[in-house]
């Protein structure tokens, strides 16, 4: 089953399960005692240290192991703004983290500090600017800031140098999360923490990577011991750690050439998934990105049927689509880039992958593309579909009375069911924490055509509440050709995923996305046919 899912976790390396086994026979001691299992232990230990620190271009005495990545991002984030608590409680963070990052800034605001958010632009890349922007612009003197080296969902490449430089001007220490990166190469430029998780890059899980240079403020929190420093409480996984150190070195002994290799591949899935599927929109930065990984996102599909078809097919991949998360809602990397969330696929290939897999993966996945939207009912041409509110010849349709002026509750809804939403539009096409997407798909804040919509009533109301994605651009779809050029078709939807997908839909196909307004159920989004 080729196994196209690496950015999740990689599968082992051969070198990993090699010193592992062989940590097992001499890495079982205990690392502080003087005895000679524990010398033998404690030998292996420092080596492991010294060889992951010349993997990421530090000292070994500012390198330790946590229990896992996500536990090296909250032990690292914590710290570092416990040791600069007499300079603010300021925490900035862009808008595309890792969860680990966000839950951590999210515990950060429960106890009392604050949380500045980056935005990002269609391709998931932040602004070296907007990081000086939030520096200075914050309600609370800054004392730590964040950024990714590149993103695990789209894998665009961070400016990681530029933003460090930026936050070396201000005096604020910044924290790199490298996780997706780390097996590729070093992370360059002036950063102050580091972090990295070993089953990313086929390690062992359970070992984590947290780098705090020499001379920034730490203040370990939450109880501590002797081991790692203080930094990291608990009797060392000697085993796992010496694997993980031993992997790192071998993937990295293998990266220029397979780096090229994969980037090579993906570059064929990128250009050639288009090609043969319609609709679809290959999202991520195309030349500043991670060599093994493409995401995209395909119109009319719903990402778990997508999947399931994939998983059928014998290939294992993931999604940042609603349908595929326990939340319901859609990714939020996905939401901050304003782009098409619906039928989203990541392929992330692991160290080693064959030419013939993704040959076979493209030769397959149209036929289950095609099979999905045929299953959802998917506009293939001009089709129509069951709309409430006045129709363009003037004939009421199903369900509206025939009596001049008369509305459907769901006409009057999308007419003017009440305020306008909040959300607003940046003109950087960035996301905002307030929910609205920039420019390229996002949320009216009122003004320009939003306000000028308001004097004017629908052509036509579909009511897709109760729907979830991506049935409510389905019937958008279905309907849009019923209505004059310049009239407004309203799609009254309470799946918060329509809020990103129909104004990405209307980027795709050249419609025009007025904004969406509040209605008594969900919100009705509004389209003006071009």
């Amino acid at each position: 089953m080729p196994y196209f899912d690496a950015a999740s976790s990689a599968p082992p390396h051969p070198v990993a399960r090699q010193a592992l086994l062989a940590a097992l026979d001499e890495g079982w001691g205990d690392p502080a005692r003087l005895y000679r299992e524990g010398r033998r232990a404690r030998l292996l230990l420092d080596a492991a240290r010294q060889t992951a620190a010349d993997a990421v271009g530090c000292r070994p005495d500012e390198l330790v192991f946590t229990a896992s990545g996500t536990r090296a991002v909250h032990q690292g984030i914590a710290g570092a703004l416990a040791g600069r608590r007499r300079v603010g409680r300021g925490l900035v963070v862009s808008a595309v983290e890792h969860s680990s990052v966000l839950h951590a800034a999210t515990a950060h605001t429960v106890a009392g500090g604050t949380v500045t958010e980056v935005g990002v632009d269609r391709t998931g890349r932040v602004a070296p600017t907007a990081y000086a922007d939030a520096l200075r612009g914050s309600t609370e003197p800054v004392a730590l800031a964040c950024l990714q080296s590149a993103n695990h969902e789209v894998g665009t490449e961070q400016p990681v140098a530029d933003v460090a430089e930026v936050c070396r001007g201000a005096g604020v220490p910044l924290l790199v999360d490298a996780a997706q990166s780390l097996g590729w190469g070093r992370v360059e430029g002036g950063w102050s923490l580091l972090t990295a998780s070993a089953h990313k890059w086929g390690g062992p899980a359970g070992v984590g990577l947290l780098v705090v240079r020499k001379g920034v403020r730490f203040a370990p929190q939450g109880p501590v011991d002797e081991r790692e420093s203080g930094r990291s409480a608990g009797f060392e996984n000697i085993p796992a750690i010496v694997a993980a150190a031993a992997s790192l070195r071998a993937v990295r002994a293998e990266a220029e050439s397979e780096a090229l290799r994969l980037r090579g591949l993906v570059d064929r899935i990128r250009t050639r998934v288009p090609e043969l599927v319609p609709d679809v929109e290959v999202v991520g930065d195309p030349t500043r990105r991670l060599p093994h990984l493409v995401t995209f996102s395909c119109l009319y599909v719903d990402g778990e049927s997508l999947l399931h078809g994939l998983d059928r097919a014998e290939f294992a991949v993931s999604s940042g689509s609603s349908c595929t998360s326990s939340t319901l809602t859609p990714s939020h990397v996905l939401r901050a880039m304003g782009v098409l969330s619906e039928g989203n696929v990541r392929v992330s290939l692991p160290v080693g992958t064959a030419e013939a897999d993704v040959e076979l993966f493209l030769e397959l996945l149209p036929g289950i593309v095609s099979a999905v939207r045929a299953k959802l009912g998917a506009p293939t041409g001009r089709e129509s579909a069951s709309v409430r509110g006045p129709r363009a010849d003037g004939a009421a349709p199903s369900g509206v009375a025939d009596a001049p002026g008369a509305q459907s509750s769901a006409a009057a809804d999308a007419a003017g069911g009440g305020a306008e939403d909040e959300g607003g539009a940046e003109d950087g096409g960035g996301a905002r924490s307030d929910g609205g997407v920039g420019a390229g798909g996002g949320v009216e804040s009122g003004g320009g055509a939003g306000a000028d919509a308001r004097e004017e009533a629908p052509a036509l109301t579909v009511d897709a509440l109760g729907k979830r994605c991506p049935l409510p651009v389905i019937e958008l779809a279905k309907v849009i050709e019923d209505v004059p050029v310049g009239a407004v078709v309203a799609v009254l939807a309470d799946d918060d995923a329509a809020r990103l997908d129909i104004p990405a839909w209307c980027d795709m196909r050249g419609q025009e996305y007025v904004g969406e307004r509040a209605a008594r159920r969900g919100a009705a989004y509004w389209v003006r046919r071009r």
